[in-house]
């Protein structure tokens, strides 16, 4: 019986896949024929409203013959050469999907790269929104580790595509002042949030983890399992700026958790440290005398786009230094 399950689910799966190739396929149809008969006829025929009107009278029981939707199934068309489309994995992908794509991203390189991660990884449309916001094509394996040095050459290339940098946090509404502690605490309380940021087959094992190594008490910050790659992840927060000691406290606990939770079938345990600020020339040089796995990532508390506008250090303290050559200053 459940194998017999298991064959509906995985039928209804597919029906439904093929449904929705189908309709992509027809949405780039209308597309093209849209951008002809522009070419046409000219911008000021208003072929998408009219063209509405012409499919919502002749199939009023089908949804998505709006102008707003004829006007998506134009771009979708302008982007992805319809004798392709089949073959790519944009065509898998549900519309709302490709609609994000379309409305989020100028250029097709990432657009194609964002189709294929969502394909691979079934990102939900809500998902896939945030990688696009915080730039996941540029953050993921970006962050500086010694895999390669102390892992085997597959193995490090898996542990590899664990890390981003910087990370997003922006979710948390905390500040720059804030405690580690209260960092811990608001990811923990956000973990659905956490684990989105952090990617694809993170379970959550605890925070401040106990160990008891003869006598002496020690605490990790954040315990993470990869279900996937079937191995350890120790993530340690430090609010300030990165110090190569802190690669000292880390690399214990990971041999810590290598030793008293890793099984025979785990991969080897790896560490993150996510600092507010680093040097990256000073973390090369921690990095190679280290022989436990570790990355160094920073991370972010508010998107790119809040960070670029709001004003630098450098421009808070010459607007609060005192003008020299002012009559108020003269005075004091």
């Amino acid at each position: 019986m459940a194998s017999l399950k298991e064959h509906v689910r995985n039928a209804r799966f597919t029906a439904q896949r093929r449904v929705n190739s189908e309709l992509v396929v027809l949405y780039g149809q209308i597309g093209t024929t849209i951008l002809h008969r522009q070419q046409q006829e000219g911008w000021g025929t208003k072929v998408i409203s009219r063209l509405a009107e012409d499919l919502r009278a002749e199939f009023p029981e089908m949804r998505g013959f709006s102008p707003r939707n004829l006007a998506y199934m134009r771009a979708f068309a302008a982007a992805w050469s319809q004798q392709e489309t089949v073959q790519q994995a944009v065509a898998q992908l549900p519309w709302g999907h490709i609609t994000v794509l379309l409305d989020r991203l100028d250029d097709q390189q990432t657009r194609n790269w964002y189709a294929e991660q969502a394909l691979q990884h079934g990102w939900s449309r809500n998902v896939l929104e945030h990688h696009i916001r915080t730039d996941s094509h540029v953050r993921l394996e970006a962050a500086p580790t010694n895999f390669a040095e102390v892992l085997p050459a597959g193995d490090s290339d898996l542990a590899q595509q664990l890390t981003k940098d910087p990370y997003v946090l922006d979710f948390l509404a905390l500040d720059g002042d804030g405690k580690e502690r209260h960092l811990e605490q608001a990811l923990v309380d956000r973990i659905i949030d956490t684990l989105r940021e952090l990617g694809e087959g993170f379970a959550f094992v605890g925070r401040q983890v106990h160990f008891d190594v003869d006598g002496d008490d020690f605490y990790v910050d954040l315990l993470f399992f990869h279900v996937e790659q079937l191995r350890y992840v120790v993530i340690e927060l430090k609010t300030g700026k990165f110090k190569p000691e802190y690669l000292g406290q880390l690399g214990f606990y990971v041999s810590l958790v290598d030793d008293r939770l890793r099984r025979t079938q785990h991969a080897d345990t790896v560490g993150l440290l996510l600092v507010a600020d680093k040097n990256d020339a000073v973390v090369r040089y921690s990095l190679a005398g280290q022989q436990t796995p570790i990355g160094v990532a920073s991370y972010d508390l508010l998107p790119p786009s809040v960070q670029a506008a709001l004003p630098t250090e450098a421009d808070l303290a010459a607007a609060i230094r005192p003008d020299t050559d002012s009559p108020s200053t003269a005075r004091l």
